[in-house]
């Protein structure tokens, strides 16, 4: 029955994968939740969060050396493309070139001399010690 149910509720409500106002001011996405009094559970950010990971990660994927180098410089251009979208990061072209050759001291340069590094502070830091040492921070 609950798949009548949500049929139901897709007709009336409407399907919408992008945040609107609905018909009293309230900001609702998918199918008439309502952000601003309900919001979203943790186990539902954490599925969003997984998501966005795996999309991420695809993109990073497109780099040629991508699998070439650890996990954990791995998971710093996953961060960093989740963070600003690949585009973004293709414009880290020095610091690409330098990942690329392995040179990780160049690398960790390219990302703290960037505006990036200026707007999201301590987490270039963060991630920049890792690029350099291959280790997550403890």
């Amino acid at each position: 029955m609950i798949e009548l149910l949500e049929k139901m509720l897709v007709r009336h409500e409407g399907l919408r994968l992008r945040p609107y106002q609905d018909s009293v001011g309230k900001t609702t996405i998918g199918v008439g939740r309502n952000l601003d009094d309900v919001g979203i559970s943790e186990p539902e950010a954490m599925l969003l969060l997984s998501n966005d990971i795996a999309r991420a990660k695809l993109d990073a994927e497109k780099f040629v050396w991508f699998h070439k180098i650890d996990s954990v410089r791995q998971d710093v251009i996953v961060s960093m493309v989740f963070n600003m979208g690949l585009p973004r990061v293709l414009g880290f072209k020095n610091m690409l070139h330098a990942i690329e050759i392995g040179n990780w001291v160049e690398t960790q340069k390219h990302m703290l001399d960037s505006k990036w590094a200026k707007q999201v502070g301590k987490r270039a830091d963060e991630l920049a010690q890792m690029m350099l040492i291959g280790e997550y921070r403890k």
